[in-house]
């Protein structure tokens, strides 16, 4: 017995070295159940050691429901298996979700057991060591990482809204909230900066490791949420992961609850509520125009989101969200509306309905321009950003008039069908003529999120294809027209300033050689009398204009087959631009 005794005793002086406690004769006892007792509730503001220590880091999670750092992922730590461990005792029931008598089915269930694996960390607030990430690590340099801050910071951050997705700073806050975050603003950051393609790739390995690792973490953070967002609006080939993910993980810190305690008075859930709405808009980003169904829903918190407005400390910012939350309101209701089955042509009174979104698309341009300033970081762009996703919204209605239709002796387009079409013919090209001679777009082309790259891409094969496809029923498309505004478009996005890896240069080769394409058909359908030209373009300005090749337009025929954060990446491919709801014409272009 003595010698198990002394054995046990040797673990726990073991232990608490490890975790910088007091030695076991500190605690005035025998080393027995008070020095077990602290060690179970005590967790250090810092753990250096235990990061590498995955038996320690197990010890920690188990012990510690309410652990508030958030530690570097050890993958060995799962082999320690499930926490089915109980509370230390029964917490004081002070929330105001207590006052009821069951707040949710599954906090029955830790009621009663008290496991911990139950339920999540609320969003405490975190203080994390720093000694585990990319710069305390060596892989980027600090004065790299400082630069790269400092560029998001004054420029990316104000695309998004002002910068809601920071509440940093400086580097050294930053680095002491989330690796999360911090290495999603370095990874994104690299991404738009000429000659960082080393650093992107880097970060970029890190961050997905992060995200991986994050997948099965039971802590979480405001931040790191604020990450995951940060990610997903500008990495395309993770958009759509990113954004579940982080929808997941604001569940479970009740963040879509924030909106109610804060419209009570509950001031400190002020930021929780403005994170909740920054969510929606990057799910709706990734998910409408996707034809995937959207995660977050209309719920009150949604269809009331102007009474958000109203509380002390709204800005500019603010406004520019809420902006983009009304439109998605009613883009949503088109996607359930006329449904996601994109070969099911629309009725004739599906025709009455979009007349009546034109009119709520009309009505929230008008609402919405003249509240959007201009700002020091990007001058005009706010209130040019509304009528630039006025007429992308206005595109993607009216394109829906037709879905399903398949030109034919049988079939005639109606006067409204035909309306609808032209309708969205051209605000396909006044979305290109606004990203051509707008200087405050055609400035953020590199910065902004990548649904305006979406939107480019949409409305040039839109065109091809409706020209392609609909010629012969004399649609309101012009070859001259639709042959220079995707020229200036492929050199404008050839002459974008960024790091090798950005979508800019991937988009600029893929549309050059879809505009090949269509040049070479078209040539061929002059030469040998098919699909006669119908009089919208018999003038003499609209008559064929050969087009040079790739290489005059400074790109690499093969550019679009670069690999792209380390995997060759096809153009258009469906993780990338997968259009969708609204691609009416999936066929009109073949290869």
């Amino acid at each position: 017995m003595e010698n198990k005794s002394i054995a046990v005793q040797s673990a726990l002086t073991k232990i608490l070295h490890t975790l910088q406690l007091p030695p076991l004769d500190s605690f005035g006892g025998s080393g027995n159940g008070d020095a077990v007792a602290l060690s179970a509730n005590h967790v250090p503001p810092t753990q250096p050691e235990c990061d590498q220590q995955p038996g320690v880091r197990f010890l920690l999670e188990l012990s510690s429901p309410d652990n508030p750092s958030e530690p570097r992922r050890q993958s060995q730590t799962a082999a320690a298996g499930m926490a089915m461990t109980r509370e230390n005792s029964q917490e004081v029931e002070s929330n105001e979700s207590s006052h009821g008598l069951v707040s949710a089915p599954m906090g029955t269930l830790f009621e009663v057991t008290k496991l911990r694996n139950l339920r999540s960390n609320p969003q405490e607030v975190t203080h994390r060591s720093t000694t585990d990430d990319l710069i305390s690590s060596g892989q980027i340099k600090p004065e790299q990482a400082e630069m790269l801050f400092r560029y998001f910071d004054r420029s990316l951050n104000h695309y998004l809204w002002g910068g809601l997705a920071l509440v940093h700073d400086n580097l050294a806050s930053l680095r002491a909230s989330s690796s999360l975050l911090l290495t999603a603003i370095l990874t994104v950051t690299a991404l738009h900066i000429p000659g960082m393609e080393s650093v992107f790739d880097v970060c970029y390995a890190e961050f997905v490791s992060l995200v991986c690792e994050s997948m099965l973490d039971r802590y979480h953070t405001l931040d790191g949420i604020r990450g995951l967002c940060i990610g997903a609006f500008w990495l395309s080939d993770l958009s759509w992961k990113l954004s579940g993910h982080a929808v997941r993980i604001a569940t479970e810190l009740g963040l879509h609850q924030s909106y109610a305690k804060v419209i009570k008075g509950s001031s400190e859930h002020f930021q929780g509520a403005r994170l909740w709405y920054l969510l929606y808009v990057c799910d709706h980003h990734f998910s409408i125009a996707y034809n995937r169904p959207p995660v977050i829903h209309e719920d009150a918190t949604i269809i009331d989101h102007e009474r958000f407005l109203r509380l002390p400390g709204i800005g500019q910012a603010d406004l520019r969200l809420h902006s983009q939350i009304a439109i998605f309101v009613i883009l949503t209701r088109m996607y359930h509306t006329f449904g996601p089955d994109i070969e099911q042509r629309l009725t004739d009174g599906d025709l009455n309905r979009v007349r009546r979104f034109n009119l709520d698309l009309d009505t929230w341009r008008v609402n919405w321009e003249p509240k959007l300033a201009s700002s020091p970081h990007v001058s005009a762009y706010p209130a040019k950003g509304v009528g630039l996703h006025y007429h992308y919204a206005k595109f993607q209605l009216n394109s829906l008039s037709l879905r399903g239709c398949q030109p034919s002796p049988s079939f005639e387009l109606s006067t409204e069908r035909r309306e609808f079409a032209n309708t969205a013919i051209s605000c396909a090209e006044t979305i290109l003529r606004m990203v051509l001679d707008e200087p405050d777009i055609r400035n953020a082309l590199v910065g902004v999120p990548l649904y305006l790259h979406t939107m480019i891409t949409y409305a040039t094969v839109f065109l091809l294809k409706v020209r392609r496809k609909w010629k012969t029923t004399q649609l309101g498309t012009d070859l001259a027209l639709i042959q220079d505004l995707l020229t200036r478009v492929i050199v404008l996005l050839r002459d974008a300033k960024a790091s090798e890896r950005h979508l800019t240069y991937h988009i600029a080769a893929g549309l050059t050689k879809m505009l090949d394409r269509f040049v070479a058909w078209e040539h061929h359908d002059l030469s040998t009398g098919a699909g006669t030209v119908q009089a919208d373009q018999s003038g003499p300005s609209q008559q064929y204009q050969p087009v040079p090749p790739a290489s005059r337009y400074g790109i690499d025929p093969e550019y679009g087959q670069m690999a792209m954060y380390g995997d060759p990446m096809q153009l258009y491919g469906e993780n990338y631009f997968p259009f969708g709801f609204f691609d009416v014409l999936s066929s009109a272009l073949p290869e």
